[in-house]
Parts: C-alpha cells; sequence; structure tokens
C-alpha cells in the first residue's frame, strides 16, 4: 500500500489551473523527488499535500485514509511534516525552544502556551528534543537564540523542527534555496543521513538538479501544472519532454 496516494488532484486560482489531474503514488522509505520549470505548481503541490490549500477536485489519502477534508494541524499528527523554502523558525526563542515546540506538539498533541516551562515536566519532550537537534548537529548550540545562527544552521533548525514532529513522510520544499555551495553538500550529506536514521519516506521539492538527480530514487516532472514524465533519474533525465520542458529540447 501507498504511503501517500493522490487522485485527480487539482488546484484552480480563478482562470489559473496550477496542479492539474495530478495522480502521485509514494512508497514507505521512497525518495522521491518533485521537479519542474519555475512556475509548474511543485510547491503547490505541496501545500495541497499538506492542507495548507483546498484543492479544486481531487482526493489525497495517507495510510489509506483521505486527509482531503482535516486542518493541517491533523495531518501533523498523522505523521507528516514539511521544511519550507525559507527557515521557518522562532528567531527570538533559543534553537532548543524551537525544537521543544515541535516535540511537545508531537507528544502532547495541542497544548496551551505553558511550553517553556521547565523541561522535567515533560521528560519525554526534553529526549526527543535533544535527539532531535543531535540529530542535525546542533545540540551543541541549544542554548543559542534563533536569530543568532548562520543560515545554514537556520535551515538545519528548520529541518530539526520538521523532525521533531516524529514524521511518517517529511515534505522538502527547497531545502538548499539560498545556500553556499558548502551548506548545500552540508545538507545533502544531513537529507541521506536523516533518511537512514529515522527511517523516513522524503519527497522533495528542489531546483538544483546535481541533488535531485543524486538523492532521488524516483522523480515526478510537473509542467504547467500536469505531470509530464516520471520514473528513475535516468529515465527523466533521457525524457525529451523533460528536455524540453527545461531547455528547449537541450539534454539536461
Amino acid at each position: 500500500m501507498s504511503l501517500l496516494e493522490t487522485r485527480g488532484l487539482t488546484k484552480e486560482f480563478g482562470g489559473l489551473v496550477a496542479v492539474d489531474d495530478v495522480d502521485l503514488d509514494i512508497q514507505e522509505d521512497e525518495r522521491v523527488s518533485v521537479i519542474g520549470p519555475n512556475g509548474a505548481g511543485k510547491s503547490t503541490l505541496i501545500n495541497l499535500i499538506t492542507r495548507m490549500l483546498d484543492p479544486t477536485d481531487g482526493d489525497i489519502r495517507f495510510k489509506g485514509e483521505t486527509i482531503t477534508d482535516l486542518d493541517p494541524y491533523d495531518v501533523v499528527q498523522m505523521g507528516v511534516s514539511k521544511s519550507f523554502q525559507t527557515a521557518s523558525i522562532f528567531p527570538e526563542l533559543t534553537v532548543e525552544e524551537n525544537a521543544r515546540i515541535a516535540a511537545l506538539a508531537a507528544e502532547h498533541g495541542s497544548f496551551r502556551f505553558n511550553f517553556l516551562r521547565h523541561q522535567n515536566h515533560y521528560p519525554e519532550v526534553a529526549e526527543l528534543t535533544h535527539e532531535t537537534l543531535d540529530s542535525v548537529g546542533l545540540l551543541g548550540q541549544r542554548d543559542t537564540t534563533a536569530a543568532d545562527l548562520p543560515y545554514g544552521d537556520k535551515r538545519r533548525l528548520e529541518l530539526g523542527i520538521a523532525l521533531a514532529s516524529e514524521p511518517d513522510l517529511l515534505l522538502m520544499d527547497e531545502p538548499t534555496a539560498g545556500m553556499s555551495p558548502e551548506e548545500t553538500h552540508a545538507t545533502v550529506d544531513l537529507i541521506e543521513q536523516v533518511k537512514e536514521e529515522h527511517g523516513l519516506t522524503i519527497l522533495l521539492v528542489e531546483h538544483d538538479m546535481e541533488i535531485v538527480f543524486n538523492v532521488s530514487d524516483r522523480i515526478i516532472v510537473l509542467n504547467r501544472g500536469g505531470v509530464i514524465a516520471r520514473g528513475t533519474p535516468d529515465e527523466v533525465q533521457g525524457d525529451p519532454r523533460v528536455q524540453e520542458a527545461y531547455l528547449g529540447g537541450v539534454e539536461l
């Protein structure tokens, strides 16, 4: 059984069809990348799956259950988490406090805003927080204010926040956007490490083709909201429809 399925997923904004009749089947433990030219509908597709947007038509199923009508926080509780194009953190809080918010939500669901009281009141949350920060290499900076982190570490923290909710499916929207080459390579290594340590299924939107071809088990290509190709990296790289969509027929 697929971990994530969409059937006929469509999103219209006025007269614009941003996502057009998209069918997905994502299996457990897969790393699947969604690629396409600017405006192809990639981020809209991710926002539909995470329920940040309502579809115009179609169905979304996670672990065999329809989630099309659920709120975003319900989807997180089911095991879907997302990291964003830009670091989405609480800049005025410490690294540890940022991760603890997500860990508390994972352990206790909805909560009142007393989550920053002494962590000994929530020993299981403290343990999850520290394990998560250790897995993304930030445990040693747990007392640092998030705003003071370098950009690459802010993105690393943002990934840690996503992991602290203990997801089964992690959606990553342009995780290397704005990074230097060194930060990009470190992030790719971290994605590999996270998949092995956490046993995650990953759905990745990424503009860097070198990363996509290196980390993906399968690739889905969108253009003008619809799927024009899907397959292994080798199959997609040699597909003339993909070459035409990206470079007017020039091979990738």
